[in-house]
């Protein structure tokens, strides 16, 4: 994490084709779709093809309490896609070593944020040990327990587009 002033987190402000275009705070961004930024995800199965979710701390400022990816980090400013997505699994899930198979690019336009996203794929049997500043669980679920729930406020808007992606690219 690149940080300036008071701590504040800085992302790259990139354009619909992802070219840089400039440099803004976490807070200018969320709240101002104008500005669109870089976002790594990485969707972690077991054995049994079920995807690891992660319960998103009630301290978030963005969507707290809600079911999300298993893994969504912003870029820091410079770093790749790649390097996010495995650097994000090692600090909210622990998960480290494990290869990482690139799914698909998307954006994500909402009233709130544009988000350039890299979505990442990944198979983990191991020990789960989630950072509980920005986690308040974890769990399996299997598609039908997914498809069950969407559309409920179950899940974050961010992680049922996701949901989408991903069920047309298997």
């Amino acid at each position: 994490m690149i940080e300036g002033m008071a701590g504040e987190e800085w992302f790259d402000i990139v354009d619909d084709d992802d070219r840089i275009v400039g440099r803004a705070t976490r807070a200018d961004c969320h709240g101002n779709p104008g500005l669109i930024h870089r976002v790594a995800h990485v969707l972690v199965l077991n054995r049994k093809e079920q995807i690891l979710l992660q319960k998103r701390s009630m301290s978030k400022d963005v969507q707290p309490g809600r079911w999300d990816t298993s893994v969504g980090g912003h870029l820091d400013p410079g770093e790749s896609y790649l390097d996010a997505a495995l650097r994000e699994m090692r600090e909210e899930l622990g998960i480290v070593d494990v290869p990482l198979q690139f799914l698909y690019h998307s954006r994500i336009r909402n009233h709130f944020e544009s988000e350039n996203v890299a979505t990442y794929l990944t198979r983990y049997n191991g020990e789960i040990r989630f950072d509980p500043s920005e986690i308040d669980a974890v769990r399996f679920f299997s598609a039908e327990d997914i498809v069950s729930r969407l559309g409920t406020g179950y899940f974050t808007p961010n992680f049922e587009e996701e949901w989408q992606m991903y069920s047309k690219w298997c």
